[in-house]
């Protein structure tokens, strides 16, 4: 790989990230101004495609490389398509949880910050690009980079937990949102708990691919470990980005 090839894939990292953000942005304003279900659902799937498509690699699951590591490129193929297997299955109890938030809900939602439901969105999308140049790097040899991008994924991830578990739910249960309270704190909870125990699991998992690039153990050619690691992370990502707008923007205010 070439300096150019590693610009040009650090650049459209960047340039969906900034797509990302731009439509967190309209999706904010669509939620305050307008109240478009259907435009949220709109901008929500958008959201996913880019970030299933280009950083979840949903394009390598029909790649065919051939190189000097013949072997490995075969057991890498079939990971991928173990892991994807692994998302969808996991991807149907999210989709169960969202499904009930709707059933039970309607157009209604419990009170949250929005402030916070906003900031929380930003730092798991600015997470999601860190975690996207660490992996490019990686791919091209750049180390040092992905040491510190790796790095600074961890710390937003951490920093998106204490948002959600250290700061949200208190301020939820102060406001009289609790697991036991009703149905929206049931719903609540659930959802976000859910999602929180993948990011832990997201962050132990990053734990560990640091500690290994630290100590040398991934390469240009081998890092099927950091690719897993990065997939894993983006679906987070993805999951978070519909249940968002299901918990902060759609639908008007209980009590």
């Amino acid at each position: 790989m070439t300096h150019t090839d590693k610009k040009i894939a650090l650049n459209q990292g960047a340039i969906i990230f900034v797509f990302l953000a731009v439509l967190t942005a309209l999706e904010f304003f669509i939620a305050i101004a307008l109240d478009a279900v259907a435009l949220l659902i709109m901008v929500a799937l958008v959201k996913a495609g880019l970030v299933i498509y280009y950083y979840m690699h949903i394009y390598r699951l029909s790649s065919s490389e051939e190189d000097e590591h013949e072997s490995y490129s075969y057991q890498v193929g079939t990971n991928r398509l173990g892991l994807w297997l692994f998302l969808l299955s996991d991807a149907f109890v999210f989709g169960g949880l969202a499904v009930a938030r709707f059933n039970l809900l309607g157009l209604t939602r419990p009170h949250l910050s929005q402030e916070l439901g906003l900031l929380v969105t930003a730092v798991l999308l600015v997470s999601s690009f860190f975690m996207n140049r660490a992996e490019v790097s990686l791919e091209h040899g750049d180390r040092k980079n992905f040491l510190v991008s790796t790095a600074i994924t961890l710390l937003l991830g951490i920093a998106f937990l204490a948002g959600v578990v250290g700061v949200e739910w208190p301020g939820a249960i102060s406001e009289g949102v609790t697991p036991s309270s009703n149905a929206a704190g049931a719903i609540f909870f659930m959802m976000t708990g859910m999602h929180a125990f993948h990011v832990l699991t997201g962050v132990l998992f990053l734990i560990v691919i640091l500690r290994n690039g630290a100590r040398g153990l991934y390469s240009a050619e081998k890092h099927w470990g950091v690719e897993a690691a990065t997939i894993y992370w983006h679906f987070v990502d993805v999951v978070w980005i519909f249940f968002y707008p299901a918990l902060y923007l759609i639908g008007t205010v209980i009590g």
